[in-house]
């Protein structure tokens, strides 16, 4: 079985090094702002046990976005 190569920093093009900054900063953003709503929500606005949440949290990048649509109650 043959292994790609690795594709180190310096091989990525100036856009692809911006993608990827851009990228993990939005992820960051919208890990830390789901974290702080789920923190500060009641029980009764979680659907679900709240645990079960933290742990999708730490899901990325889709375990942040999935409590933001579909974890919390309006």
């Amino acid at each position: 079985m043959d292994r790609a190569p690795r594709t180190s920093w310096r091989d990525l093009t100036p856009r692809q090094r911006r993608l990827v900054v851009v990228g993990g900063a939005i992820e960051v953003a919208l890990t830390s702002y789901a974290a702080r709503d789920l923190a500060a929500r009641p029980q009764s606005q979680v659907r679900g046990p709240r645990r079960a949440w933290w742990l999708v949290l730490v899901v990325q990048p889709v375990g942040p976005l999935t409590y933001l649509l579909w974890g919390r109650r309006p």
